[in-house]
Parts: structure tokens; sequence; C-alpha cells
């Protein structure tokens, strides 16, 4: 485990320490950083030269951290060598130890000054960049920085609080292609067997959305949106295949997220084959796929994690979590939009079906995962920041939230919310506060008992007909473990004889039990606890 920086430095950079843990430095702010790199197909060992642009908010610091992993016998010799670290033209002093780099400034800088250090390295990495051959045996390099692996091979503030503009200036071998984040600016061949190719973000994100992939890559042009490319790259094996895959629905989802939220903030977007992940990683402008969704099919599993991975770059990338305490920001949001843009696209019956999945997905993780609140202090540094609690039930509070607010109050609310913190951080009270001003509620209690403790409500709940008094009876009970009680409004479903359509009979549960009587005209061919599917519950629902 990375060791927090030692009291002897806490008075020349003073760290201030969240809940998740990591050693936030609010004195100092990356703005820009430089990745160059050399690679080879002699061996897996890069050479790197980054430089990092920061501005000291305040007077007098005399050292900043970076992220670095250390080459040591535990990792069988792989790490990373820093072998000089400069400003201007001039060698700084340095530690690399227990991977990070403390770097001393050669004098006490100004309020407000930028400088800009120099960093070269070199090493194998152990993690975070994957060189090894594809599932078709051929050699590519591409990375998996997130949550806190881009350290590995980059000295990078590695959390998501700091972002920055990047570019990556690579040198490889002519024969591969090689893609990253933001635009191509140059792509030129050296000579002796070597190509350049430069990439350059010109839009802040944080250190685990930066992108490599190095391979022979076949790539196409499919469409622009917006004057923005929209491109596809596959492995030239699979071109047929990954052209056919990612031809759809890139461009109409960029174009329902961009008027449903606000604008696309990137230079570009491109569908990437990688064999660095699993389903995928939702990299700015530059989106990796795990190689085997690539089929020709054009399956329902591919499709809908494109329409994930393109929701992320609005939730998660431009709008992204100050820590890793509310990464529901990022993973809860984009599970709900996927689903929001499904229900646009394919129709409503399509949304639900995908709703009444992800409860019984809750419902199913909440058994084994009984302690799991979403919002709850984790830091990369120790645990796994996320579970599919925070996918599946993250996506259930936005569902319940809009149903609660209303579609028009949720949809103002959501487009201020992400115009407020477009391209910056935001926490799980900067998302409430937005929502409160859009619908005029207060959401304090449905945010506590929803996101701040693990427990679902579960609930017996039974009804009897009464025909000489032509009303229903209502009887609930909430039976959850603990004392947690919850202020729920709940929807039952009163049939009359040959509707296909219910009336709602409508209560707001909130005691251990509650009893409630309804007047009806008739009795009910059928009761039906929740028919909208808009309240996250285990529910007995039965006749007394």
């Amino acid at each position: 485990m990375r060791k927090l920086i030692t009291a002897a430095l806490f008075f020349v950079c003073p760290f201030i320490s969240k809940a998740d843990n990591y050693p936030i430095n609010k004195n100092i702010d990356v703005k820009h950083y430089s990745f160059q790199l050399s690679l080879s197909d002699d061996n897996n060992e890069i050479k790197g030269i980054t430089n990092v642009t920061l501005t000291f908010k305040q007077a007098g610091a005399q050292s900043f951290r970076l992220d670095f992993i250390n080459k040591t016998t535990a990792r069988k010799d792989k790490g990373m060598t820093i072998d000089a670290i400069t400003l201007g033209n001039e060698n700084v002093s340095y530690t690399h130890q227990n991977d990070e780099v403390i770097i001393t400034t050669p004098k006490a800088v100004a309020a407000n000054e930028t400088l800009t250090f120099t960093i070269q390295y070199h090493g194998i990495p152990f993690d975070g960049l994957r060189i090894g051959a594809t599932k078709l045996g051929d050699r590519s390099f591409f990375n998996e920085n997130w949550p806190n692996r881009g350290r590995h091979w980059l000295p990078i503030i590695d959390h998501p609080h700091d972002k920055a503009t990047s570019e990556f200036i690579v040198t490889a071998p002519s024969h591969y292609k090689v893609v990253s984040n933001g635009l191509l600016l140059e792509e030129s061949d050296l000579g002796n067997n070597k190509r350049l190719t430069h990439w350059k973000q010109s839009v802040p994100v944080s250190s685990w959305l930066f992108v490599l992939g190095v391979a022979d890559f076949a790539v196409k042009y499919v469409d622009d949106f917006r004057g923005k490319s929209i491109q596809t790259w596959v492995y030239s094996k699979n071109r047929e295949a990954g052209f056919y895959d990612f031809d759809e629905p890139t461009k109409k989802v960029l174009e329902f997220y961009s008027n449903y939220v606000g604008p696309y903030a990137y230079e570009k977007l491109a569908n990437i084959q990688t064999p660095s992940v699993n389903g995928g990683m939702e990299t700015s402008s530059a989106i990796f796929y795990g190689e085997d969704l690539v089929n020709g099919k054009r399956d329902e599993r591919t499709r809908n994690v494109v329409i994930h991975e393109i929701a992320h770059q609005w939730f998660g990338n431009a709008v992204t979590e100050t820590s890793w305490d509310d990464a529901w920001l990022s993973e809860g949001f984009a599970t709900f939009f996927t689903l929001r843009f499904i229900e646009n696209a394919y129709g409503i019956e399509e949304y639900n079906k995908g709703i009444i999945k992800a409860r019984k997905a809750v419902l199913d993780m909440s058994v084994k995962m009984p302690d799991f609140s979403i919002v709850s202090p984790r830091t990369a540094e120790k645990e796994q920041v996320t579970s599919g609690l925070t996918y599946q039930k993250g996506a259930w509070i936005l569902h319940m939230l809009r149903n609660l607010m209303g579609e028009t109050n949720f949809h103002k609310g959501i487009q201020s919310y992400y115009a407020q913190f477009y391209n910056a951080n935001a926490t799980t009270d900067d998302f409430r506060l937005a929502m409160e001003k859009a619908s005029g509620l207060d959401l304090k209690l449905f945010f506590k008992q929803w996101l701040y403790q693990p427990t679902n409500p579960k609930i017996n709940a039974q009804w009897e007909y009464d025909a000489a008094n032509k009303k229903i009876t209502i009887q609930l009970e909430q039976t959850q473990v603990g004392d947690m009680l919850f202020n729920v409004p709940i929807e039952i479903g009163y049939y009359k004889k040959g509707s296909t359509q219910p009336k709602l009979l409508k209560m707001n549960f909130s005691k251990k039990q509650q009893t409630q009587s309804f007047k009806v005209n008739e009795a009910p061919e059928k009761m039906e606890f929740d028919p909208r599917n808009v309240l996250l519950s285990n529910t007995t629902f039965t006749k007394k």
C-alpha cells in the first residue's frame, strides 16, 4: 500500500484528506500533461518524458507529490525508474519511494505561479499499460487506468479530483497505428521503421480517463456529429465485423444526450476494440470495448455497452465525482441514462424491462452485500470503489427521483447540474441541491434513506375488500432488519372488471405499520402492488 506523505513534509505541502483517504493537495492544480513515450517490439520497456504544468495556488510551496509506481523486486523488477527531473534546464531534487514522487521546487513559488516540470523515466509497467497479444495473437499496447492504475506508467495525480488537459506523443514501430484522447495533430514516419503519432486533448479530464491504444488497427471514419468526427478503431483482422458492430447507434446516442443533458464536451468520439478491458471503459473521446464484444452481430449486449459508455462522456467524464465516495455519480448515472436512451429510442416497454431487471439485481446483490451503501467513504488505495449496486441501485435511485420530481423538473435539474459542473467535479450534495432547486422539493430525506445507508425497504402488504361499504383496506408493514424506517410513496393498482389500466390508490408510508381504506365503486378483479414499478422494495402482497 502506498504510504501517505510524511508529517515532516506537511508544512510545505499541506494535504487535505478526503473521506476516500487520498492525500489531496488543494494548493496545486495540474493544468496540462504532455506524455512522450517510446515503444518497441524488442522488449516491453517503455521510455517516457512527461511534462507536468501546474499552478501553485498559494505562495511559499516548496514541494509537491505525484503518484508513480516504483520498480521493486516484489514486482519482479517491474515498475518505473526516474532518470531525471528538471525545471527548464535546471535539475531539481526529488524522492521516488513508496510509489510516490516528491518533487522539490528550486525556490519558494509565488501565488498563482505556473511551472512546468519534466520527468524522464523508463521501465516495464507492472500494471496499467498492457503489453502483449490480442486475442488474434498480434502484439499490442493498451492501457487500463481505472480507478488508480495510471500511476503504473505515467507520473500523475491519480485521483478524480484533479482535471487536466493532455497530449500523447508516441514513437512506435511504423506497422502500428496509435489512438488516444482528443485530436490527431501529427502522424510522421521517422525512418528506421519508426512512426511518431501526436494526439492532444484540449478538454480537462481526470487522469483515469487518459487513453492509449497501439495495434494493427483498421480505422473507419463513420460520420460526424456537429462537426466532430465519429470513428471506429478495430483490429485489422476484425475489420468487417467491427465496422458493422460500431456503426450503430453512436450518432443517435450523441444526439439524444446532447439534446437532453447538454453539449458533448470532446473533440471526437472513437469506438475502439481492446484486449485491456472486459465490457467497456469510458475513456474520454476514445472509448475502449472488450475485444470479444466485436462479433459482427450488432447484438443487444454490444449495443447497450456502447450506449452506456457514451453516457459516461457526460456523467463521469465531463461531470466527474470529486472523490470515489460518490462513484455513483458516474456509474449509477450511466446505467440510468442507458435506460433513458433505450426508452427514447426503443419505447417505454424496453425501459420497463430494464428497470425490472435492475430491481431484481439490486435485491439479489443486497442479500450478498448487506452493508454496502451507495455513498460511503471509499478509497481506491485500499478497496474496490464500486460494486454492482453502484450501477443498478444508483440507476434505480434516479428512476425514483424522476418519478418523485416529475419528468419536467427532473429534466430541468439534470440540465442545470450538468451546466454547473461541466468539465469540473461534483459531489452528491451538489447534485441534490441542483435537483432541489429545479423541483422546489426538500430532498434531504430521499437522499439520506436511499444513498447513505445500505438497507432497502421490505414490505408486507395485505388487502381486503368490504362489499357492504364498498371499500378496499390496505395494511402495510415494514419488516426490514434494523431500525431504519423508510418514508416512501406507495401505489396500489386497483383493476375493475375488464379494465386493463388500473386506478392508482396512493399512500405515503412512513411508519412501522399503517392501514388505509379507499372507497371504490365495485369489487376489484385484480390488485397489484406498485404497478408502475416506481418503488425499490422487496414486497409480498396478498389478499387478507
